[in-house]
């Protein structure tokens, strides 16, 4: 068993025993969507911590998602909810990668793949392939694309 699937089962007792419901409830579905990956595909396996961190990064954004539509309809008390679930998620995730660190792998990765000859926005797709395992988890992909959207279109 991963050490990440191994202390949200460890914590999620310890929320259970505190009677805290939001991070037993929040817990219990990230647990679930985890399981639901292991036996997902042709054949039940165990998943490794970058694949645990993949499946919270899903749950993460589907709660931040949520919070922001609650939120647009006006039903306050459901978005704090979600948003409180997004905290709880937040914590066994990694940090996010700055603005900064993600412009410059982004530029590092533009200038490598116009050397192999292909410049332009014709490059998006390579340059993503290039920067996605760099950033594992710590950037979601709307993200990546629009900063490289933002580097091709300044040329």
């Amino acid at each position: 068993m991963s050490q990440l699937k191994h202390r949200l089962q460890s914590d999620l007792t310890e929320a259970i025993r505190g009677r805290d419901e939001i991070t037993s409830a929040t817990l219990r579905m990230a647990l679930t969507s985890i399981r639901s990956a292991e036996v997902a595909g042709p054949a039940a396996r165990e998943l490794s911590d970058e694949e645990v961190l993949v499946v919270l990064g899903k749950e993460a954004k589907k709660r931040r998602e949520a919070a922001t539509a609650f939120s647009d309809a006006g039903r306050t008390a459901q978005a704090e909810r979600e948003l409180s679930e997004l905290a709880v998620l937040d914590g066994y995730l990694p940090q996010p990668l700055p603005d900064d660190e993600l412009a410059h792998l982004v530029a590092a990765a533009i200038t490598d793949v116009a050397a192999s000859g292909v410049r332009g926005m014709a490059a998006m797709g390579k340059v993503m392939k290039a920067v996605q395992p760099q950033v594992a988890g710590r950037a979601e992909g709307g993200r990546i694309a629009a900063e490289v959207r933002r580097q091709l279109a300044a040329g």
